[in-house]
């Protein structure tokens, strides 16, 4: 069941937390290095945000390459050793909080946000509720980014539908003692949740790998949808 499977990837996320720190700041998760992460962090930028909420910071390095660029940053994740190692490092405030948590409270972290960030931390089968809750903390002009892994290269051998995944972390480097349940879908489904969830697509990019020219990941840019329009009751006759 999905409340099996949460439990499950939030055990993975501290158990792993030592190794995936070391995966992500020495450079050992090749798709990061050769193109996700410039691509959402270009991404960000393009649109000058004064303050950004990532969810899902994991060690903190986004909030450290956008603060280099005077961006203030608010970073949270579920692992308590993932935000130790982010607060190390600085670039940001980091706070453990987990997805029922911040779908119950987002604005726990204040308002007014020109951006909220989910970078490859989308894992849940059913994330639409933290997705309608972070948008009552964007700013009127705010968006929505999400990058995750491309549905096409990620089905590996599996079919191409939604469902339950196991990632093993192989070939990240180092030594990941917890494997991870994570929730796979297809683009189709993508677009669908993010309407569900109150919002409209901007823009949808597909970072590539460079010597392959195969697609790395997706890249959503998303703002809140228009509420609608709800028609007056003027009694009979009218």
């Amino acid at each position: 069941m999905s409340r099996d499977h949460i439990a499950q990837m939030e055990r993975s996320w501290t158990a792993n937390a030592e190794a995936w720190t070391r995966a992500v700041r020495q450079g050992q998760v090749e798709s990061r290095r050769l193109a996700t992460d410039t691509a959402v962090v270009d991404a960000i930028l393009e649109r000058t945000p004064r303050a950004v909420l990532d969810i899902g910071c994991g060690e903190g390095w986004l909030a450290r390459a956008l603060s280099e660029h005077g961006v203030q940053v608010t970073g949270a994740d579920a692992s308590a050793p993932l935000i130790k190692a982010a607060r190390a490092r600085g670039g940001g405030a980091f706070l453990v909080r987990s997805y029922v948590e911040i779908a119950a409270d987002p604005e726990a972290f204040g308002t007014d946000y020109d951006a909220v960030v989910f970078n490859f931390a989308l894992l849940d089968e059913d994330p639409a509720p933290v997705l309608r809750a972070v948008g009552h903390v964007l700013a009127p002009e705010g968006v929505l980014h999400i990058q995750t892994v491309h549905p096409w290269t990620a089905r590996g051998q599996g079919p191409y539908r939604d469902g339950w995944r196991v990632e093993t972390f192989e070939g990240f480097g180092g030594t990941f003692p917890e494997p991870m349940p994570w929730y796979y879908r297809t683009l189709g489904s993508w677009i669908s949740l993010l309407h569900r969830s109150g919002y409209r697509v901007l823009d949808l990019r597909e970072p590539v790998h460079p010597n392959t020219g195969e697609p790395l990941s997706l890249l959503f840019t998303a703002a809140r949808a228009a509420e609608p329009a709800v028609a007056a009751d003027t009694g009979p006759g009218t």
